[in-house]
């Protein structure tokens, strides 16, 4: 377990009840970059038939102008939580903050197609250290429990908000310019930083020599997913059985290996391989590659759906999927008293249930679908499920875990959202592609949309399947517990009792 960080007290926050201004100032700040990272994962994505429009880029080359941004996020996030551990989580989220601006500006002014995918790839890079490091400042400045939960709630659906609206940002700053997807977060970044100098927490300085570096395993894991991101979003255009994507799968499965190898054996590991005997985290990882890749599956089958099918404009669409992003942002000031009262436990299975009923809704799609009857009853589905779902995996995925394995723990569940989304997104390709066989009549198109519907809800309801289990063997093992369990609300747990009983329920809990 973990506990809050003396610069709680210092803020004159009190764990479980009313924060102070300034420890609330925090939280706004960590939101803000929060908001901007999951906003850069879809926002590009109505913009870009004007981007290729304007610089002149081939299909195949304006793929990266998404693709360099997963690239540089999924591929570098574990390595982004290890360095908010040793380097000091404060240090690490400043740092790629500023990077992350300077290079919304780069992307903003550019007018060549390859100085466009290095800005996406380097916003990615920074947002592979501040995602897990404004995690990490987060969990461990909030006692675990309703303090946390509350904490989380509003941090992790600001998240959902930004991934959630970052289409319907997309629509209406296209309407403006495509340059405004780039350069409307630069004010937004630099604000947050220079109230997060101001802010933020200063901690004291990270025992190096005792934490110790793990080169061999940063290079084998961070190349391994790399490697991953890099070869699924060119295995389309490469084809699936080609020498070059298997040799890389092959060189993916040889580097992968080597770094469980590493972990197993070093003595201050990159990934302790421990922290998945907490079978919360293990389980929330499971959920959150499965909810976010679903997701970024679904998204792209919706906007090619409306775009290409219906005729939607980019503004149409902004307004089309504006219920989902409002519902998540409007939930975000009350989520956290909905959790203290029910419980991650019970609300992420509902979230998730949410969002494969949605998926599911969507398979009713046809040649003159509308939006009342196709769209919004969708929309609604997934708003509810992101705004229940979202912020439990986070809190799931941090809970029981030492405050000094917090930036790992915010790295992993990151990492699983990010390469989830990669993994998945590639396979929906491939499915709409065969389906369609190349056609581009409705018919042919909508013989590619349905297998990757299915597709996309099986996958959610794998996630459910997920939760479900964890509900239920977290529910049999909570008995035995003597601590409070808040993934389940503040009357589901037994309060404290000997030292030695709360050891034992702990070492019970760990080993799930």
């Amino acid at each position: 377990m973990t506990s809050a960080d003396p610069a709680l007290a210092a803020a004159g926050g009190r764990p479980d009840t009313q924060w102070s201004p300034r420890l609330s100032g925090t939280l706004v700040v960590l939101c803000a970059a929060m908001f901007l990272d999951a906003l850069d994962v879809s926002m590009v994505g109505v913009a870009l038939p004007s981007i290729g429009a304007d610089l002149h880029l081939s299909t195949s080359t304006l793929q990266w102008v998404v693709s360099g941004y997963v690239l540089g996020y999924g591929g570098l996030l574990l390595l982004g939580g290890r360095a908010a551990d040793l380097l000091g989580r404060r240090r690490v989220f400043l740092v790629a903050l500023a990077v992350f601006a300077g290079a919304s500006l780069l992307g903003g002014l550019v007018d060549d197609g390859a100085l466009l995918i290095a800005a996406r790839f380097l916003k990615g890079v920074s947002a592979a250290f501040t995602a897990p490091a404004g995690l990490s400042i987060i969990t461990t400045t909030f006692a675990e429990g309703p303090a946390r939960n509350r904490a989380l709630s509003i941090y992790t659906t600001c998240g959902a908000s930004g991934f959630s609206l970052g289409l319907v940002l997309s629509g209406l700053l296209t309407s403006a310019g495509w340059r405004w997807t780039f350069l409307m977060p630069v004010p937004v970044a630099l604000l947050a930083l220079a109230f997060a100098i101001r802010l933020l927490p200063r901690q004291a300085a990270p025992e190096r020599a005792k934490g110790g570096y793990d080169v061999a395993g940063a290079v084998t894991g961070t190349g391994a997913l790399l490697l991953l991101v890099f070869t699924l979003t060119e295995a389309q255009g490469a084809g699936w059985a080609s020498l070059r994507t298997l040799g890389s799968l092959a060189v993916v499965a040889a580097l992968t290996t080597a770094f469980l190898l590493i972990e197993s054996r070093t003595a201050h590991p990159l990934v302790r391989l421990g922290i998945f005997r907490n079978g919360g985290v293990a389980r929330a990882n499971l959920t959150a590659f499965t909810l976010f890749g679903s997701y970024a599956g679904f998204q792209f089958i919706t906007t090619l759906y409306l775009q290409r099918l219906l005729g939607w404009s980019a503004l149409e669409m902004a307004f089309g999927l504006l219920p989902a992003g409002a519902l998540v942002a409007l939930s975000a000031t009350r989520m956290g008293a909905i959790i203290d009262r029910f419980g991650t436990g019970r609300l992420l299975p509902i979230g998730v249930l949410a969002l494969t009923a949605g998926y599911a809704s969507f398979l009713r799609l046809g040649e003159h679908s509308g939006f009342v009857t196709l769209v919004l009853p969708s929309m609604v589905l997934l708003g509810i499920g992101f705004a229940l779902a979202f912020p439990s995996v986070n809190i799931n995925a941090t809970s029981g875990v030492a405050d000094e394995e917090q930036g790992l723990a915010s790295g992993l569940v990151n990492t699983a959202f990010q390469v989830g989304s990669a993994i998945v997104l590639a396979i929906t390709t491939a499915v709409i592609t065969a389906g369609s066989a190349g056609g581009d009549s409705p018919q042919a198109q909508l013989d590619g949309y349905r297998p990757a519907l299915l597709l996309v809800t099986g996958i959610a309801a794998l996630g459910l399947l997920v939760t479900l289990i964890g509900a239920a063997v977290e529910r049999r093992a909570r008995p035995a517990a003597s601590v409070p369990d808040y993934r389940y609300g503040p009357a589901a747990g037994v309060e404290a009792g000997t030292a030695a009983e709360a050891g034992a329920g702990r070492k019970e809990l760990s080993e799930l």
